[in-house]
This record gives structure tokens, C-alpha cells and sequence, in this order.
């Protein structure tokens, strides 16, 4: 929602919380309370409504304006409270039982009562800013933007795509050749049959130019042919009249003016047309399941061999379709032909060797697009010969990524995938936008991602989910909306790890400096920094590129700080850091014990990743993070916790990696009430250990890389009621020794998905049998094994397959199991 609506979403609870008792506000300051809650509640309202302005509509510059000035003016409302809240925090650090205690006490007293005091007079403030932003907004007709359309959002570039010259469809003759043979293949029986073909991938891969190829060949072949869009909002009824006129132009020749038939009125005319007809249809750019339903009641099934293609951006309407074809990037030799082809005239001339090397900089970002290619080959063939130079090669290579070109090509190419991010919602337009942090061609691993967007407060609960499966859902919806691109698929069937594709880069690039949602330094990134940065990304860049170094005022609104670069200067400024949430230093390795004091002076924090580092300890100043959510402390080299770290009691999650974690250390998290998911690594795992694990009261998802099991037994582990972990959904269990456990009955009763590395002939040889126990897991949906050992026989593989097939046919709830071999 952030980009939408400011910091709308996270602070409206706030206020609310204020209204406790618990705040000892005065009765006035309440009553300012909740008038600016349901002012901020009504602007929000607003703020969402100028967000799904129609794209051929955008609201005025006013307007613009208008709705960044409220969302500043939230993030100023919520820094402020968080500051409130600090202040009390730390004064409510308990003090010794003695007369200096007893002094203490009073001076806190004293003190809260100021503090207190500062926030009525800070409301009373805020109170008359949103009264001058509400008269603004009726000043600038605010309410009257243009509602989110119902009707045809047209998209004349699409129509570009229809009249592509045939020397610009490098790469398609082969692919069209696929897409025939789908729609032609198989038996006689087979061919009567309505056929469906379905093209997916995101904008600008020539889904469209692809399907008109085929639909142009083949459609002599039918007895009639229609060819309709559908786009982002379409109207089902004129939809519906226009695949009527192509049908039969002389029969509906009057169609389109006819406005008393409803829609079911004309699906009905189109299935009576059909009947009888052999017809090849293509329904481009489908948004919708639904819509797509709704048109797939039109098409009859009438055995003569008739045909469909649709294109989409959506893999889950490509399902639905049936058929489906994922359009794939043009492939390197194919770029080249076709970027040269467009520049000179001809595929097979090249440039001078001094534009070589740039010419495949500029193809590398273009990622086979061919949109993207013939854009920047366009900018580049319209230049006189003498300005087609080195430098001006290079510098249309540096703007690609940037967002800042704003070349009418880059335009275009930009609002094709702009209707992408357009039909987000406005919690998913925030977490793409984010992306736009990271380095281009940057793998992107999915886990971190999604506690970085629980640390920012981006993701919120839903009903029988965690805010990590939440944020598993928007993953698999931005694949799903060909947004990102997964590069590597768990076993459990789950991108663990994405990219994001330069063009799309470009865009939300673009966007997030239209926004003011994300700067960046270094890199590619080479404009003047905004004012007031809430969040910035750290990169590296050339040395020879000289970067803007932002001001101590602007580094006072940072809410987060993601570092890539080497170059760790700005980190001895890390006190001017006032209110930042996120800071994230994975990988920088120059940081080490040295940085932890001002570390630990980042009051705000709610997201602290250390992975990869130098750091060997953490000081016990680290208790005054006392709003730290997530900690993130894999491979690393520490070796030393504080007693204060039980102080750190709204911690949610730790990810320790396969760090060895101290048993003093395992009882003092233990004591931590909040902490949902762990990540951790033990040495030797021993039966106490799963009994502290098992105490902890609200732990839901638990990660254990195990060294070797508890030497000296001669039996297997139970699980049983000594370690019932009462409130675990998710269990992964690995390492380099063999699982020699078994789950009794009635405990981890709310279990869910369960990952477990098995040494299958070292359990064999142990104990010449395979037991696990899964019929006891009543809750138990998913099972997920990883079989692993060098010398593992086939026949072994089987008996361990049916084993665990005979638990699970057991268990009540019927889990599903998934088995991948990994020799050794």
C-alpha cells in the first residue's frame, strides 16, 4: 500500500494505540487523536482512488502534488509517534530496588509527564497541517478524479504490433511454426476436437505480432475468423459485437450501433453463429480468469475442427486457457540480427569496433525483448552518422535501468509494461517497487525478500496465513503476472530465488523516482538526490562516475539502507540515521565490531541483517533495538551474545544460518514471547535441545541444520510430549547426519508442511527399517524429502518411498509427499 497511500496503513493502527489507556494521554489530545485519524482514514480513501485513476486519465499536476504531500506528511506523523514510543520504551527499562531506583523513578516520572506534554503540543500541530491539506484538497477538486474504469482501456501501441514489417519478426518464423503445429497436430479424431492455445509472457515479448503471424496463416482455412482485444478493463458487450462484425461482416454489418441486446443476448447470437462453422478466433491481452470464463461461454464446442489462441501476461489465465506456450526471449544471435537489421538496413553488417563492445552492453539489458531491441536500435538509427559515437552509445547504455531516458521510444516501451503495475493492487505495486533497490541481473533470494518487506511493514496478515506465507502469495503472483522471473525452483515447488528484468527494471526505476519511494547511489544512478530520501540503495559504480553524496538533512527521513557497494563511507554518518527501520548490510564484509555502537544506537530498527560480515560479537547495548522485529545473523563469525538480547522481545524472527547456536543461547531465545521463525544450526542435536525448541510458545516456523544426532544412543529419538511445539505450522529439518527420530503421537498437532533430508542407508544399516512416525501428524498437509547418501541402492530408494507412502496413506488428513534423490 506504501506507494499509494504513504505510510497510510501502518499508521492508522498507530493512532488508534494511542487511545490506549496504557499512553495516559490527555482527554484533549484524544479528541485531536481521533479527528486525525478519521481525516488520515478519509485522505487514504482518497489517495487509493487517484492510484487507479484510468492510465488515459491521470490526474492533474495539482492533484499529483496534493496526494505526495499527504503522503509526506504521513511518514512525518508516524517518524513522530515512533519517536513518542522510543522515548517511553526506554524510560521503562526496569531500574534497581534502591534508594537510586526510588530516584529514578520519580525523575521518570518527571520525565514522561514532558514527553507527554511534547506529543499534545506535537498533535496540535499535525492538526493544523491536515486542516490545510483538506482545503487543498477541495481547492483542487481532489474528489473528482476520474473513478477506476469499468469500460475499454484502449492501447493504440498494441495495434503497432499488428503491422510489424516482415523483416522485423526475426525469431517469430520459428516460433509460429510451434504454435501450428499445436493447433494442427494429432489424430483425425483428435483434429475435430476444439483446439486452445494459450501465449503467455510479459509485455513487449511480441505475444501479439506472434499470434497475428499464425492467425494470418491459417485463417483461410476456416470458414470464418475474428481477431478481438481485450485489455486491461474491458467492455464484455462490445467485445462481444465486435467478434460478431468479423464474423460475418455482411450479416452483423450494424452491430456495433445496436445497444438493446445484453450480453448474454450475444453469447447466445455467437454460439447460434458457430453452430455449424469450422472458426479460428484470437482473443489478445486477457487480464481476467473471469473475463476469459465469460468469453469462453461464446465458443461452442461443435466437432468441425475449430481453433483459439489467446495472449496473456498472466500465467494462471494461460492455464485456464489450456495450451500453453510460454514466450520465450529472442536468443543472443537473433538480438544481434535484429538490433543491427533496424540501425543499418541490413542483419549481418556490424558496427565500427569501437561501438561493439557498447552495442552488446545495450543488447545485455535489452534480454532478448524485442520491443526493448527495436526501441533502442531506433534511438540510435535516427542519429546523423557523426553523432553516432561512442559516447552517445554509452551514455543511451547508462540510461537504460535508471528510469531516467525519456526518449518517446522508452516512453512507449514503458507504458506497455506500465498497464502491468497498473492492474497491481496497491499492496503488490509497493513490493514491486521495491525491487527496484536491488542491482540489475541481481539474484534475488525469495526468503530475504519476504522478511525485508515484513521489516518495512509492507505485508499484512490474512486470515489462516502468516505474514510469510502472505509473502510467498505475492511472490508466486508476481511470477504469476510475468513481473519477475524465477530462477530457481525447491522442492516444494517455489521460486527460492528471482530476477528482475531490465526493462521491467527501467519501469519500476522509473516509478520509484516519480514517487520519491527509493533512490539509489552508485550504480547507474546518476541524478541529483531528492530532499527527503526514505530509502536508498547503496551500489556500486564506476570510480571514474562521480556520485552525489546526499546531505545530513536528507539522511534524517532514511527508513531503510540496503548496502551493495564496497564503499562503506557513508556508514560513519550512521547517527544521522534518525529514524531508520531496515538496514541491511549482507555481504559487506568491511563491517565489523567497530560498527556496532552506532548500530545499536538505531532505535527505530525493525530489520537488521548482519549476514556475511565481519562482526564476532554483539555488545549488550544491542537491548536498545527494543522495536528489532527481524535479525538476521547467518555466516557470520560470532561467537558471542549478550545476556541483554532476552530484552529484545518483539524479535519475530532470527536467522542464524547454519551458525552453531550455544545452548545458553537456545534457553535465553526461548524467552522470547514473540519469536515466530527460526533459522539456526546445531552441532550435536541432543534430546534438550528439541525440548527448549519445543517450549517456545508462539514459534510457527522452524529451520535446524543439524551437524550429527546425540552420540552414545542406540535408539531412535521421539519427538513426544516433552517437546510438543504447540504452535508449529512448518518444520525443516537438515544436515550432514541421518534423521533418526520419530514423531509419537499427539504432538506438533498444528503441523502443516514438513522438509526432511534423509540418509536412507544409513538409517538401513542403523536400524534395518524405515520409521518416521507421520501417521501422528493430524495437521500434516505437505511432506517434502530430500533422500540423500552416497551407496543408497534402488531397491533402498523404493522401500524408503513406500514407507513414507505407508505413513501417509495413514494419516487422516492424506498429506501429499514429494521425494527428490540427491546423491552424494
Amino acid at each position: 500500500m506504501e506507494v499509494v497511500t504513504g505510510a497510510m496503513s501502518t499508521l492508522l493502527p498507530l493512532l488508534g494505540d494511542l487511545l490506549k489507556e496504557e499512553y495516559n494521554l490527555q482527554k484533549s489530545t484524544k479528541g485531536e487523536i481521533k479527528f486525525l485519524k478519521a481525516e488520515l482514514e478519509s485522505m487514504e480513501a482518497a489517495l487509493i482512488k487517484i492510484s487507479e485513476a484510468p492510465l488515459d486519465q491521470p490526474p492533474n499536476i495539482q492533484v499529483k502534488l496534493w496526494a505526495r504531500d499527504v503522503k509526506d506528511l504521513s511518514y512525518e506523523i508516524e517518524d513522530g509517534i515512533d519517536k513518542f514510543r522510543v522515548h517511553l520504551e526506554c524510560r521503562q527499562q526496569k531500574k534497581p530496588h534502591s534508594f537510586m531506583g526510588f530516584i529514578h523513578k520519580s525523575m521518570d516520572m518527571l520525565t514522561k509527564g514532558k514527553i507527554r506534554h511534547k506529543i499534545g503540543i506535537d498533535i496540535k500541530d499535525i492538526k493544523s497541517r491536515i486542516k490545510e491539506v483538506s482545503d487543498r484538497r477541495e481547492r483542487y477538486k481532489v474528489d473528482s478524479v476520474a473513478p477506476k474504469p469499468t469500460g475499454t482501456s484502449t492501447d493504440t501501441l498494441r495495434q503497432l504490433a499488428l503491422f510489424k514489417k516482415a523483416e522485423e519478426l526475426i525469431g517469430t518464423k520459428e516460433k509460429s511454426l510451434d504454435i501450428v503445429k499445436m493447433l494442427t497436430e494429432g489424430d483425425e479424431v483428435f483434429k475435430k476436437h476444439l483446439k486452445m492455445v494459450s501465449i503467455v509472457g510479459f509485455g513487449g515479448l511480441g505475444k501479439t505480432t506472434l499470434a497475428n503471424v499464425v492467425y494470418e496463416k491459417l485463417r483461410g482455412d476456416f470458414d470464418c475468423a475474428a481477431f478481438v482485444s481485450v485489455s486491461l478493463n474491458p467492455d464484455m458487450k462490445k467485445l462481444f459485437k465486435c467478434l460478431l462484425h468479423q464474423l460475418d461482416k455482411g450479416e452483423y454489418k450494424n452491430i456495433m450501433d445496436e445497444s438493446a441486446w445484453s450480453e448474454t443476448q450475444l453469447i447466445s447470437e455467437i454460439r447460434d453463429f458457430l453452430r455449424d462453422k469450422r472458426y479460428f478466433i484470437l482473443i489478445d491481452d486477457i487480464w481476467d480468469k473471469s473475463v476469459w470464463n465469460n468469453i469462453r461461454c461464446a465458443l461452442i464446442e461443435n466437432e468441425c475442427g475449430s481453433r483459439v489462441i489467446a495472449t496473456t501476461r498472466i500465467l494462471d489465465v494461460a492455464k485456464e486457457v489450456g495450451g500453453v506456450y510460454q514466450l520465450k526471449p529472442l536468443s543472443t544471435s537473433d538480438s544481434r540480427q535484429l538490433f543491427y537489421q533496424r540501425i543499418f538496413g541490413i542483419g549481418d553488417k556490424r558496427p565500427p569496433i569501437q561501438l561493439a563492445e557498447v552495442s552488446e552492453k545495450i543488447l545485455g539489458k535489452c534480454g532478448g525483448v524485442p520491443l526493448a531491441i527495436i526501441t533502442l536500435a531506433s534511438m540510435l538509427a535516427g542519429k546523423k552518422e557523426h553523432e553516432n559515437t561512442y559516447t552517445y552509445w554509452y551514455k543511451v547504455y547508462q540510461s537504460m535501468g535508471s528510469g531516467l531516458e525519456n526518449n518517446p521510444g522508452l516512453m512507449d516501451m514503458r507504458r506497455i509494461l506500465h498497464v502491468s503495475y497498473y492492474d497491481l493492487p496497491p499492496n503488490l505495486k509497493t513490493c514491486l517497487l521495491y525491487l527496484s533497490l536491488y542491482p540489475e541481473d541481481y539474484n534475488i533470494e525469495t526468503k530475504e525478500l519476504i522478511w525485508k518487506w515484513i521489516g518495512e511493514g509492507f505485508i499484512h496478515e490474512e486470515q489462516g496465513k502468516s505474514l510469510y506465507e502472505v509473502g510467498e502469495d505475492y511472490i508466486a503472483e508476481l511470477i504469476n503476472k510475468s513481473l519477475v522471473q524465477p530462477m530457481y525452483i525447491n522442492i516444494a515447488n517455489k521460486a527460492s530465488s528471482v530476477r528482475v528484468h531490465d526493462m521491467v527494471l527501467d519501469l519500476i526505476t522509473s516509478l520509484s523516482n516519480e514517487e520519491n519511494f527509493l533512490a539509489t547511489l552508485g550504480g547507474q544512478q546518476t541524478r541529483s538526490l531528492p530532499s527527503k530520501i526514505r530509502r536508498l540503495s547503496l551500489q556500486s559504480s564506476n570510480e571514474e562516475d562521480v556520485q552525489p553524496m546526499p546531505t545530513m538533512s536528507s539522511l534524517s527521513h532514511v527508513r531503510s539502507l540496503t548496502v551493495f557497494s564496497k564503499d562503506l563511507s557513508l556508514l560513519s554518518a550512521l547517527s544521522g540515521f534518525l529514524v531508520l527501520r531496515a538496514l541491511d548490510l549482507s555481504g559487506c564484509e568491511e563491517v565489523g565490531n567497530h560498527h556496532m555502537k552506532d548500530i545499536c544506537n538505531l532505535f527505530h530498527l525493525r530489520y537488521l541483517s548482519l549476514e556475511g560480515t565481519s562482526i564476532t560479537e554483539i555488545p549488550k547495548e544491542i537491548s536498545n533495538l527494543r522495536l528489532l522485529q527481524l535479525l538476521v545473523i547467518r555466516s557470520t563469525k560470532m561467537k558471542k551474545f549478550p545476556s541483554t538480547f532476552v530484552q529484545l522481545g518483539q524479535l519475530v524472527f532470527i536467522d542464524m544460518g547454519n551458525r552453531e547456536v550455544s545452548r545458553l543461547l537456545l534457553k535465553s531465545m526461548s524467552t522470547l514471547p514473540s519469536l515466530s521463525s527460526l533459522a539456526i544450526g546445531i552441532g550435536e542435536l541432543r534430546e534438550e535441545d528439541l525440548q527448549i525448541l519445543g517450549s517456545m510458545p508462539s514459534l510457527h516456523d522452524l529451520s535446524i541444520d543439524v551437524g550429527y544426532w546425540e552420540r552414545g544412543r542406540d535408539k531412535r529419538l521421539v519427538i513426544d510430549s516433552g517437546s510438543p511445539f504447540r504452535s508449529l505450522t512448518r518444520f525443516s529439518i537438515k544436515g550432514c547426519g541421518f534423521i533418526d527420530f520419530m514423531f509419537a503421537q499427539g504432538t506438533l498437532q498444528k503441523l502443516q508442511i514438513l522438509e526432511l533430508s534423509i540418509f536412507g542407508k544409513a538409517i538401513k544399516d542403523r536400524f534395518g527399517d524405515f520409521q518416521f512416525g507421520l501417521e501422528n501428524l493430524s495437521s500434516l498437509e505437505h511432506v517434502y524429502v530430500d533422500a540423500r547418501g552416497r551407496g543408497i541402492i534402488p531397491s533402498q530408494e523404493a522401500e524408503l518411498s513406500g514407507a513414507l507412502e505407508k505413513e501417509l496413506d495413514i494419516n487422516p488428513n492424506k498429506p501429499t509427499l514429494t521425494v527428490k534423490v540427491t546423491p552424494r
